[in-house]
């Protein structure tokens, strides 16, 4: 599979970017690159090598008595919520139920 200048636009234009012709030559460029490189990767054998849910031990293990990485594994338990008529006090702006808050993209 390949990536176009077509192809490039349509996601531009979904981001709302503007490309210059040099840009998006680029990207058609690197985009490809990047393709080729995953095919390569496809041709290694990695039947032998087991699944792995994360590539560097950031998170800590699973294991218990791992104090350093509990935060990771703590319940999820409800909690209070702050109530809405007191967050919606301090807004600038509100229609009584939501924020409001000016319009940022145009098109």
């Amino acid at each position: 599979m390949k990536v176009s200048e077509k192809d490039v636009l349509y996601v531009a234009d979904l981001a709302n970017l503007e490309l210059t012709p040099e840009e998006r030559a680029r990207m058609v460029r690197d985009l490809n690159s990047i393709l080729e490189y995953m095919e390569r990767l496809n041709e290694l054998d990695t039947s032998g090598v087991p699944p792995m849910a994360q590539v560097a031990n950031r998170y800590g293990t699973l294991e218990k008595g791992h104090a350093e990485f509990e935060f990771a594994l703590r319940a999820d338990a409800l909690g209070k919520s702050l109530d809405r008529a007191l967050a919606l006090a301090n807004a600038p702006e509100s229609d009584g139920k939501f924020f409001k808050v000016p319009k940022v993209i145009e098109r």
